[in-house]
């Protein structure tokens, strides 16, 4: 039972810190201004009204019997109440009207149709507390005539009411205001320390982060500022080790180079010659897939420009790009996108005979499908081939320069955009790669 609960609140209460804090502050407010109105309604307004009406019903129930009874009394009594109490009395020979004009859901209807009747009996008497703004009209049946009264509406309806309706509901409207204001103030920190984590996340450079609000959240941000700096000092460390050692290898591989090519024996020096080449390109390979998360920018980019920019630039008839020339636009890091999709559209040519690229997105998704029709690679090994230096077997083998990063950097690149890679069997009997992307 109360799991059942929880899952409904769960689905009704608003899943925003903003509005849920909200309801904290607002709902005690709205409850206890809810139970004191019900209170004073019960317990006052509808007592006091009660007995102001009996009281009126009582005079009227006088004048009435003095009328019936001592008619050369009731022209004094009259001019008292007209002079005194504000009222008009006059005698008529018509008729009740046979139409009712009480208000079904007026509690100053009901009450004074509760004691007229209790007093007069059913049939006997008339009012209309509508016809007039501030006045009231009550027809009291005698033998021949009947008795017309107009007297004031505060006689009935105590003033003070709509002065209590007023004071209790705009105090609730202002603090509520005031609490708006205050929250929004302490929730815009968190949201920007929020934003700026899921910036990071995406591989974005975090710059100018200043933090702000209440002190445990200043606390967060300044340890989520200090974790940003250690790890881009980390990466850019790491960056500048690995071209430190890429200028410091390329330098003995050259000589070597020059070495090998003044030799007489040419078959020797051509085989040496290729094995310097091949660790040339494994070394470009290593330092492709450490400038991974290199610190770049990130720029508004037409994803269907993108794929007719790589269609154009590799110029091979087996890519097929089915552009439904839709504009969508993803905010990302150009170049490392283009890495991305390059890796995987070159690997589908050399191991298949035909690539074909279609996209197609959905309210928040973006999703690119690249399918070749190669020999494709076993299911079990889909997780594996995503593993850095990882090399399949001879179905789908790399070519002798490659060293197992071309998906590893893929993936590392989709991931850091907020997104997933999938592999799957291509309807071409290939290699199916399914790569959705938030925008």
């Amino acid at each position: 039972m109360f799991s059942g609960l929880n899952k409904l609140f769960k689905i009704i209460l608003p899943k925003g810190l903003f509005y849920r804090s909200l309801i904290i502050v607002a709902a005690p407010t709205i409850i206890l201004q809810l139970i004191i109105t019900v209170v004073f309604f019960d317990s006052i307004w509808i007592k006091a009204n009660k007995g102001v009406t009996r009281s009126l019903v009582s005079e009227l129930k006088i004048l009435h019997d003095v009328y019936l009874n001592d008619k050369s009394n009731f022209d004094f009594l009259t001019d008292s109440y007209e002079n005194n109490f504000n009222y008009e009395i006059y005698i008529t020979e018509e008729q009740l009207p046979s139409i009712s004009s009480e208000r079904r859901f007026s509690p100053m209807d009901r009450s004074l149709r509760r004691e007229l009747k209790s007093v007069f009996g059913n049939g006997n008497y008339w009012f209309n507390t509508s016809k007039y703004k501030s006045a009231v009209e009550i027809k009291i049946k005698t033998k021949n005539e009947s008795i017309t009264f107009i007297f004031p509406k505060d006689k009935i309806s105590p003033s003070s009411v709509r002065l209590f309706l007023l004071w209790i509901t705009l105090p609730s409207f202002v603090l509520i205001l005031i609490a708006i204001i205050f929250l929004k103030n302490q929730t815009r920190p968190i949201v920007n320390l929020a934003k700026a984590a899921e910036r990071f996340g995406k591989g974005d450079y975090v710059n100018e982060f200043r933090p702000s609000g209440a002190s445990e959240i200043r606390k967060a941000s300044y340890e989520f500022d200090k974790m940003v700096k250690r790890i881009n000092r980390h990466l850019n460390q790491r960056s500048e080790m690995l071209s430190g050692i890429s200028h410091d290898l390329r330098t003995p591989l050259t000589r070597l180079k020059l070495q090998l090519s003044m030799l007489s024996q040419k078959e020797i020096s051509k085989k040496m010659l290729g094995d310097i080449d091949e660790m040339e390109k494994m070394l470009n390979n290593y330092l492709q897939f450490a400038k991974t998360q290199i610190q770049e920018e990130s720029v508004a980019i037409n994803i269907d420009n993108l794929f007719k920019e790589i269609e154009k630039e590799i110029d091979n008839k087996k890519l097929s790009y089915k552009s439904n020339n839709e504009e969508i636009v993803l905010v990302a890091r150009k170049n490392a996108l283009k890495r991305c999709f390059n890796n995987i559209i070159q690997n589908g040519l050399l191991y298949g005979g035909n690539v074909i690229v279609k996209l197609s997105k959905s309210s928040n998704m973006l999703v690119i499908n690249i399918e070749d029709d190669g020999p494709g690679i076993q299911e079990d090994q889909y997780k594996n081939v995503f593993k850095p230096f990882y090399r399949i077997d001879k179905s789908r083998n790399l070519n002798k320069s490659g060293v197992g990063l071309g998906l590893s950097i893929s993936e590392d690149i989709i991931n850091s955009h907020g997104g997933n890679i999938r592999l799957l069997r291509s309807e071409l009997n290939g290699l199916h790669v399914k790569i959705s992307l938030p925008f």
